[in-house]
């Protein structure tokens, strides 16, 4: 199915995605998730959310909310607004299902997908990274995805309020 419902099929709700993650692991699939804010999608993010589909069967993306992102980032910022953002991660075919989160970092949600593998990008450590510990005391796995050399949100929003 390639048209717009498919892709609001996967933005999910936490007790739908709860649900959901009970079949896939009956279906003996191995449960990725990663997370972010996702505000300008580029290609690092591809390759990141490509990196991360490869380490499993199941990609989850848990995305932060509006407010939690201008907590984290500040004022200005999402530039794109979470409906925007979840539908364009939706849209995209290594993402199986994406799901909004409020708080500022997803270890609750991570706590309750207990995924198989938890992947965060490379500009992290582990000892950074939220459910880490938890999901490698669960037996889990978790990677930092590569990162794509000079290319952020943060570089594209300046690099445009230079052209300003």
């Amino acid at each position: 199915m390639k048209t717009t419902q498919a892709a609001a099929q996967k933005l999910m709700s936490r007790p739908a995605l709860l649900k959901m993650i009970k079949i896939w692991q009956m279906l003996d699939k191995k449960v990725v998730l990663t997370n972010g804010v996702f505000d300008i999608l580029h290609e690092g993010h591809i390759a990141s959310l490509n990196e991360a589909a490869s380490h499993g069967d199941i990609l989850i993306v848990a995305l932060n909310n509006d407010a939690s992102v201008k907590r984290l980032k500040g004022e200005g910022r999402p530039v794109n607004n979470e409906a925007a953002r979840a539908l364009l991660l939706a849209s995209l075919l290594m993402t199986d299902a994406v799901i909004l989160f409020e708080e500022d970092t997803p270890l609750h949600l991570i706590n309750e997908v207990m995924p198989a593998v938890l992947v965060k990008g490379g500009d992290y450590t582990v000892e950074q990274i939220a459910g880490a510990k938890e999901v490698l005391a669960a037996g889990g796995k978790v990677v930092l995805a590569n990162m794509v050399e000079g290319i952020s949100t943060t570089k594209i929003l300046a690099a445009g309020k230079a052209l300003q």
